[in-house]
Formats: C-alpha cells, sequence, structure tokens
C-alpha cells in the first residue's frame, strides 16, 4: 500500500516568453498552492484530490496562454529521492514559517492597535503556510506559538484597561 508523498502528481509546462503575464500568474499559483520546481517547466505535489484538480486547473490555464502542459502521477524511484523531495518542500515550509516568527517577534514592539491588526494578518498568513505544508517542520509549532504568544500579550494589555 502507497503512503503519503509515495505518490506525486507532476505538472510539465512550456509558456511563450511573451506576453509574460501567464508566466507571472502560474508562477504565482504554484508558489501559493507549495509546488517544488523540480527543473525548469516541471512541478510537483503529493498526490491528493485537491492537488490533482489545482494541477489540471493550472495545466488548463497555460493551455489557454497558447502553452504546453501535461499532468502525470509518478512515484519516485527509490526511498532516497523520495525523502529528498520531502525535505526540500519541508524546508521551503520552515522558511516560511521562520519569517512568520521573526514578524511576530517584531509586532511586539508596535502599539496596541496596529499589533492587533498584525496579529490578524499573521493568523491569515499562517493559515496559507499551513495549507501547503505536507511535510511539517518543526518552525511549524514555534510559528503557532509565536502568534499565541502575541496574542497573549493583546489579551493581557485588554485585561489591564
Amino acid at each position: 500500500m502507497l503512503g503519503v508523498a509515495d505518490q506525486w502528481v507532476l505538472l510539465t509546462y512550456r509558456l511563450p516568453r511573451e506576453p509574460s503575464t501567464p508566466r507571472i500568474a502560474l508562477w504565482r499559483k504554484l508558489r501559493r498552492l507549495g509546488a517544488l520546481q523540480l527543473i525548469d517547466g516541471l512541478v510537483a505535489l503529493p498526490l491528493d484530490a485537491r492537488n490533482r484538480e489545482q494541477l489540471e486547473w493550472l495545466a488548463d490555464d497555460v493551455l489557454e496562454a497558447d502553452g504546453e502542459a501535461t499532468v502525470w502521477i509518478a512515484q519516485p524511484g527509490s526511498a532516497a529521492e523520495r525523502s529528498s523531495l520531502q525535505r526540500r518542500m519541508s524546508a521551503a515550509a520552515a522558511a516560511e514559517y521562520s519569517e512568520l516568527i521573526a514578524l511576530a517577534k517584531a509586532a511586539g514592539a508596535l502599539e496596541s492597535q496596529a499589533r492587533r491588526r498584525e496579529l490578524v494578518k499573521l493568523r491569515r498568513e499562517l493559515h496559507r503556510v499551513r495549507r501547503r505544508d505536507y511535510f511539517p517542520p518543526p518552525e511549524r509549532e514555534h510559528a503557532e506559538q509565536a502568534l499565541a504568544a502575541l496574542a497573549v500579550t493583546l489579551d493581557e494589555e485588554a485585561v489591564a484597561r
């Protein structure tokens, strides 16, 4: 029986250089999904129904922009390759969580209202990162704790007033 990340959904694509708008839009959508860029024009995500559907939609977008696209289902050739893919995805998520941690710490120095607005924004971003975090690194828990600590500070200020 195949486990998580034993199978991957791949999108191969090629878009014309001009106009650049479809290329930029595709890049942004792939980033939002957390797709792993294997090589130029080839991205991968762990196989699940949502990821497959998302990449199929993106393939349609590429075709509509006069490009070429194909969606594939594949599995790594070895356990080492599977681990490498998982590590790369985990490292990308870890970097995003580290940025959230730094922003949460910086928000602690803001005025109360600005801190509250920043907390709302950071919670939204944490949710976005978690949606594309298929192999959670330790930084995930640290980011959640940093945001929780920021919320506690705001609650304590509200009680003190």
